[in-house]
């Protein structure tokens, strides 16, 4: 109850609480979009730098082990999604395979949050964990989107013709926050720590402000989806809440496996248990197209989200704390 009730007085997550505030309370308050544009590409460059600094300085025996887990989930957590999704839930292959995406994808947000926390606790982690989470972008969608080939893409089960793959790939690899986390992994690497120093201020000691703006737009944002989510019914609403606990223990005991520190544990359970609502839905939406949107949008973005950076973070650190006790 005490790392929630931290998480809950938290500058951004009370930044998010205000901007679910002012779209119930129908405000014209919004962040300018070039303003929160600007700011996403601040955020994921920030974290990838940070990141491949610290890579640098890691060796490939500490980090193996680490980078096989991250990829194991990617692989396994589409595929438990999907079979739940189809044979408890009853969705169809085109919605059950687009939401396996989602949840079987990270959310870079949710990345944000959980470090942010575990540098308030002064609970400390893998530099490299910045890599694990460009690692696990694109594995779950490509699996998603073959199961969806195998199984038949169209929205009443029957095969409609397979889901276009390349040009879904292509989107993955060239969307933003692919590139910013990639490529600022690839500077931060070539700088190393020594030549990070002269952006720091910037990059450092700004990053919590910026990150408030970011959430405070994202309040309004996931506030706007939540009817969405609520005319899915309950089976959405079930799915986009027990995922997340199931995919965050998941996540927690590969970590505690792969040798990872308590606060590293903490950072995989947190990306497993995290739902893509940017490099995910732009891969659907071209390789699934008959897909509800909707669906996954409001479940990853006004559910599982605002559980995620509210109440699963310190869930997820109060277990490590049990696990490595």
């Amino acid at each position: 109850m005490s790392l929630a009730s931290a998480a809950l007085l938290s500058p951004p997550v009370l930044c998010f609480g205000l901007g679910a505030l002012a779209c119930a309370l129908r405000s014209n308050l919004r962040v300018p979009a070039p303003v929160f544009e600007a700011v996403s590409i601040y955020l994921l460059l920030a974290i990838g730098l940070k990141g491949g600094a610290e890579l640098a300085e890691t060796r490939w025996a500490d980090f193996a082990g680490p980078a096989a887990a991250a990829l194991a989930l990617g692989l396994l957590i589409p595929l438990w999604c999907y079979g739940a999704l189809r044979r408890i839930a009853g969705f169809s292959v085109a919605d059950a395979a687009s939401l396996a995406a989602h949840y079987g994808s990270v959310s870079a947000v949710t990345f944000i949050a959980v470090v942010s926390y575990l540098e308030r606790a002064g609970l400390p982690h893998e530099g490299f964990m910045t890599a694990l989470l460009a690692l696990m972008e694109a594995p779950a969608i490509v699996v998603a989107l073959v199961i969806a080939r195998l199984a038949g893409a169209g929205g009443d089960g029957t095969v409609q013709g397979p889901p276009s793959l390349g040009p879904a790939l292509h989107e993955v690899v060239s969307a933003k926050s692919f590139l910013l986390l990639v490529g600022g992994l690839v500077i931060g690497g070539i700088i190393g720590k020594a030549g990070l120093a002269p952006v720091r201020p910037f990059f450092g000691d700004l990053f919590l402000g910026f990150l408030c703006l970011f959430l405070l737009e994202l309040g309004i944002v996931a506030a706007e989806k939540a009817d969405a989510a609520w005319k899915a019914g309950g089976r959405l609403f079930a799915f986009a809440l027990l995922a997340p606990l199931i995919n965050g223990g998941l996540g927690l005991l590969a970590g505690h496996a792969a040798g990872l520190s308590q606060g590293g544990a903490v950072v995989l359970a947190t990306l497993a248990a995290s739902a893509s609502y940017i490099a995910a839905p732009a891969a659907v939406r071209l390789a699934l197209p008959e897909a509800n949107a909707a669906y996954s949008l409001a479940a990853s973005l006004a559910i599982t989200f605002p559980f995620n950076v509210v109440l699963g973070i310190p869930l997820y650190a109060a277990l490590a704390g049990l696990l490595y006790g």
